[in-house]
């Protein structure tokens, strides 16, 4: 579950009978128990809970949800971390899973429950203004309006969330034109056209929810960053945001006529499973068939039904979709994910402003230096293969204690990125804690470190990493920073700033940067640096 996300998840949980828990992967919801379904779930449906609250009075049935991303959840059925912990999953799809053979074996009975396309929603005078109302439009002609920055869009990370998974797969399937699942193969011939495509995103972000939410707040002026004309998303989530009054204009959507991806949402049984949790699986899925339900899932969600003879809401304008392949082994799933990331799409440029101080001293800075090289490549898991530092990315380190230290950047290149990535590790391996905690002075050393960085190839996605364990003790204050950042210069200001809550970090303080700045706030407080790290990852 994503940071941000997690404190709605939280609210959800407080005041309801459905209990979950909003740690990315976890260990677990406890031992199994007669009546209660344990589930590994997509940070997305958190919004199912009021209703599976109501529908727990005529099933018996207690769900206990703990939220985690499709890819983190593949590795943990991979890994056999889920046996045992869990009796069910639910994911937007299970075809990740399902093309990872250790994964797949784990996978027990599947019940469809909705359905959502992944589609591009744009602001009706955006839609006008490319005469894409009314009228069939391919993906074609989406990737070389695209490429001609006729539009901006955003689009979660492929590796983080399973909107921007379904995105990119369906727009290489329809590009390539074969009819078929494409393979590894085929990725080089459409790679261009992809090129072409991505180079109008201009948002990224790790789940779909926070991507939505960044987009009316920059849509509405709350935020610094530039307005984009449209997302890919899920069709519901782009529904909920009409509904919810709060865009300055609404989003039509565009369904490429050519096809698109469906999540189905399968209520998944674990075959470790045992007798009790078959049986409360079995009560809830014939329980969300009903067709009451199936409208109440319509209505609440924007969802799509999966039960024959419920009628479509007036919500959906397109009521019939061309469905697309989606590749059928890991292999080609590997190689399409690869290719956006080092060839594809737009390379990024983080700078990291990191907490060095003396209170930083043992465990913790062996655990900052242990997220840094992780990020190199040493970590070899299903997750960390896609959170590492990119080819064709730009990245500056900027460690601080009582003052700002000296920056080193490092740019990994496309062809051999190795001994860069070596470069990275070995700075990594030398971080040394003493001194003091200069944050703000620090904050500002990093925009004066990227301002000639940005003026010189401005073309790339951009933003700040701020990590710190204490209070901030020395040079300007956070009050400071209020009264300067105003100040700095468009560019700049436009750079989100993802803050990290380690060991005594205000929160409040740097809850308020990430909100200015249009970021993000991690808290690591109780959980492990090197997977916070990561996670940021589908930010930038």
């Amino acid at each position: 579950m994503k940071r941000w996300a997690g404190l709605t998840v939280a609210a959800i949980c407080a005041l309801s009978l459905v209990s979950c828990d909003s740690s990315e992967g976890g260990t677990g919801l406890g031992e199994a128990e007669a009546g209660t379904l344990r589930v590994l779930a997509g940070s997305e449906l958190a919004d199912l809970q009021p209703l599976l609250e109501q529908e727990a009075a005529a099933t018996g049935v207690q769900v206990k949800f703990q939220f985690t991303g499709t890819l983190e959840g593949t590795e943990s059925l991979a890994n056999g971390k889920a046996d045992g912990q869990y009796d069910a999953v639910w994911f937007s799809s299970n075809r990740y899973p399902a093309a990872v053979p250790e994964a797949a074996k784990r996978l027990g009975e599947q019940v469809k429950i909705m359905s959502s396309p992944v589609v591009l929603g744009l602001s009706a005078s955006s839609a006008q203004r490319l005469g894409w109302t009314g009228r069939p439009v391919g993906w074609g002609e989406i990737a070389e309006q695209a490429g001609k920055k006729a539009f901006t869009y955003g689009m979660t990370d492929p590796s983080a969330s399973n909107s921007g998974f379904s995105a990119l797969v369906g727009v290489a399937s329809a590009l390539a034109g074969a009819g078929n699942a494409i393979d590894a193969q085929q990725i080089a011939s459409v790679t261009p056209k992809l090129t072409e495509f991505f180079s109008a995103q201009a948002m990224s972000a790790g789940s779909s929810g926070w991507l939505s939410e960044a987009y009316q707040r920059r849509a509405s002026g709350q935020d610094p960053g530039k307005k984009v004309d449209g997302l890919i998303n899920y069709e519901s989530v782009l529904l909920s945001m009409n509904a919810s009054g709060k865009l300055p204009e609404p989003l039509t959507l565009v369904y490429p006529s050519d096809g698109v991806v469906t999540a189905d949402y399968p209520l998944t049984l674990l075959q470790s499973a045992n007798s009790d949790a078959r049986d409360a699986h079995r009560k809830l899925a014939e329980r969300l068939r009903t067709p009451d339900t199936q409208r109440k899932i319509m209505e609440t969600t924007q969802r799509r039904p999966v039960v024959p003879g419920v009628q479509l809401g007036q919500q959906f304008a397109q009521k019939d979709l061309v469905e697309l392949p989606f590749p059928a082994t890991q292999q080609a799933v590997d190689a399409l994910l690869g290719a956006y990331f080092d060839k594809i799409r737009r390379p990024s440029r983080t700078l990291y402003v990191l907490d060095t101080s003396g209170s930083m001293a043992g465990d913790r800075i062996e655990s900052l230096r242990a997220a840094l090289i992780g990020l190199t490549g040493a970590d070899g898991s299903l997750t960390g293969r896609y959170r590492r530092f990119r080819s064709r990315e730009e990245v500056t380190m900027l460690p601080f204690d009582t003052v700002p230290g000296s920056p080193e950047t490092f740019t990994v290149p496309e062809g051999d990125p190795q001994p860069a990535l070596e470069k990275i590790k070995r700075f990594a391996e030398g971080l040394d804690a003493n001194g003091g905690t200069a944050i703000y002075d620090s904050l500002r050393r990093a925009y004066d470190i990227m301002g000639p960085l940005v003026a010189r190839d401005p073309d790339r996605f951009n933003s700040i990493v701020l990590m710190t364990d204490g209070q901030n003790a020395n040079g300007s204050k956070f009050s400071d920073f209020q009264l300067t950042f105003p100040s700095l210069p468009e560019a700049m200001r436009q750079i989100p700033v993802f803050t990290v809550i380690f060991g005594e970090g205000d929160s409040a303080e740097l809850g308020e940067v990430a909100k200015r700045t249009g970021g993000n706030v991690f808290d690591a407080r109780g959980d492990v640096l090197p997977k916070v790290f990561q996670e940021i990852r589908g930010y930038q």
